[in-house]
């Protein structure tokens, strides 16, 4: 008989989903230890999913584990935001390109869009732009693609959160997106990605100025 890989266990996953929220809501905050002991507490479990949880973050980059400091939600400086915003400023645009070139649909970026605009908290509306930014990129028709630009997808949602919580920028950010969505969905496969292209290169010279001379010139 085959094996099937094992699933992660149902506690796991959801100490992994409700830690990984509070971080890019900010209820978390950049190098906040993370003790398991607190955290099985709040969540009602043993220490081993929140273990597990821990070593999946940490992977994904959003913590830092350390022989010395114990578990930290990751610190955001200009050196990493740069990292992270010159990958997705060389594949998303691009990605977004393919998707309006293949005539993809684009219904789950609009429905994003209603729920960010609709959005009562920070929380909701940061969770529904990420979903957006996914949904430009995601029908690309190159898989490979689509998981490059997800495993900096949370590390881009930290930086936004770090940025927004000293200079919030929702309305600027919504009409950029909706420019960007209303040239994909007209067709404009160039005039899209060089949007989306200016929309994220904007945001990371707004919050992290030191990055300027190295994310290219605005159109």
């Amino acid at each position: 008989m085959t094996s099937v890989p094992t699933p992660i266990p149902s506690r796991t996953q959801f100490v992994l989903e409700e830690i990984k929220r509070r971080i890019l809501t900010g209820r978390l905050t950049p190098g906040q230890a993370l003790v398991e002991a607190e955290l099985a507490a709040q969540f009602g479990v043993s220490k081993t999913p929140v273990r597990e949880a821990l070593k999946t973050l940490a992977g994904t980059g959003l913590v830092v584990m350390s022989q010395y400091k114990g578990v930290t939600v990751r610190m955001v400086d200009a050196d990493m935001a740069r990292e992270v915003y010159d990958v997705r400023l060389l594949l998303e645009p691009e990605a977004l390109r393919r998707t309006v070139r293949r005539n993809a649909s684009l219904d789950a970026a609009r429905d994003a869009l209603e729920r960010a605009d609709a959005a009562d908290d920070t929380a909701e509306r940061s969770l529904a732009n990420r979903e957006f930014h996914r949904a430009l990129y995601l029908p690309c028709g190159n898989p490979l693609l689509g998981r490059m630009l997800d495993e900096v997808r949370d590390q881009a949602a930290l930086v936004s959160a770090v940025a927004w919580a000293s200079s919030p920028s929702w309305e600027r950010e919504a009409g950029e997106h909706r420019e960007i969505l209303r040239l994909a969905l007209g067709g404009d496969a160039d005039g899209a990605a060089r949007a989306l292209h200016d929309h994220i290169a904007s945001f990371v010279r707004r919050a992290f100025p030191d990055t300027a001379g190295d994310q290219g010139e605005e159109a």
